[in-house]
């Protein structure tokens, strides 16, 4: 999703780290975050950020050796309340009326059953078309008045 990965202005964090690697002949990813971090515990203070991107694990079933396991980790254990705490760690490190931009794939849980676990609803959101699966929605800090 990045165009620039490298951007001195992101600072990509993940749980995870994954050496280069060639899934399919040609086609190589790497996780190679610049804070590993768990984003139940997002290791920033309170007010830091303008703008947050939560794009966490959308399946439980997925192998932590598998391609889907490796490209985009996977939801272990009690996740609904993972995912409520890292969508309240995001809140916690915007300024106010920062923006949280929230990615969401339905490939095994459907939009409907995650947010009524988050603590506000979202501004506006689109669906992606190619996949029809895909959800980009966008929520703000509240507490800003200027």
């Amino acid at each position: 999703m990045w165009f620039d990965k490298n951007n001195p202005d992101v600072e990509f964090c993940d749980n995870r780290v994954v050496d280069r690697h060639e899934y399919y002949p040609g086609c190589y990813f790497e996780v190679n975050p610049d804070t590993v971090a768990d984003f139940k515990s997002i290791p920033f203070p309170d007010n830091t950020f303008y703008l947050c991107v939560f794009d966490p694990p959308h399946v439980d079933d997925a192998s932590d050796k598998s391609i889907t396991g490796l490209k985009y980790g996977c939801l272990h254990g009690d996740w609904h309340e993972e995912i409520k705490q890292g969508f309240n760690e995001c809140i916690r490190i915007l300024k106010p009326n920062g923006v949280l931009v929230f990615k969401w794939s339905e490939r095994k849980f459907p939009l409907s059953e995650i947010l009524p676990l988050f603590s506000q609803a979202p501004l506006f959101g689109q669906k992606i078309r190619k996949n029809g699966n895909t959800h980009w929605l966008c929520f703000m800090k509240e507490g800003g008045d200027e």
